[in-house]
């Protein structure tokens, strides 16, 4: 973990420290996700839809029997999958989102010892800098990659509620 300058004095905990945070984050199961190469992403989201299948289906064969109802029950079942892929886009987001906060204020909440004791420290302009270089090269494009995942999961529901509509009404 990177520290400041022995002339910048810092009296946030280690680990309460924004930088700190984002290298913990980066490092985190399933947070460091959105860090991996394009196919290794799309794999793990994959991975998660496959999970998701072994909830919505057994659910889904209750109401549409795959032997009666095979395109009912392939549309319901791959949106309802799809359900456990937005929660942890979700919490992806909101995660990268939480650390991006921290590392763009200029002054930075913090607890001693407990929340009895909470501060704030103004962050000086050079690690002001640095950290808003981090988010800037770091964060943001990773942000970025988790709301194009959105968009592209809004289109597909969006398609399969059309082919649902389609289904019914034809």
């Amino acid at each position: 973990m990177r520290d400041l300058s022995p002339s910048q004095f810092c009296p946030v905990p280690r680990e309460q420290r924004p930088l700190n945070e984002y290298e913990a984050l980066k490092d985190a199961w399933p947070f460091r996700w959105a860090t991996f190469s394009r196919f290794a992403y799309i794999r793990k989201l994959l991975w998660t839809w496959g999970w998701g299948w072994l909830i919505a289906g057994p659910v889904t064969e209750a109401s549409f029997p795959l032997a009666t109802a095979p395109l009912q029950f392939l549309l319901c079942a791959a949106l309802a999958a799809s359900l456990l892929v937005v929660f942890m886009l979700l919490r992806l987001y909101l995660g990268w989102s939480y650390i991006r906060t921290r590392l763009e204020k200029t002054t930075i909440p913090y607890e001693e010892s407990g929340w009895y004791d909470g501060q704030t420290w103004e962050k000086p302009d050079a690690v002001l800098t640095r950290d808003r270089l981090v988010v800037s090269y770091q964060i943001e494009p990773i942000l970025k990659r988790l709301r194009i995942t959105g968009i592209v999961l809004i289109f597909l529901a969006a398609i399969d509620s059309l082919a649902w509509l389609l289904l019914t009404y034809v």
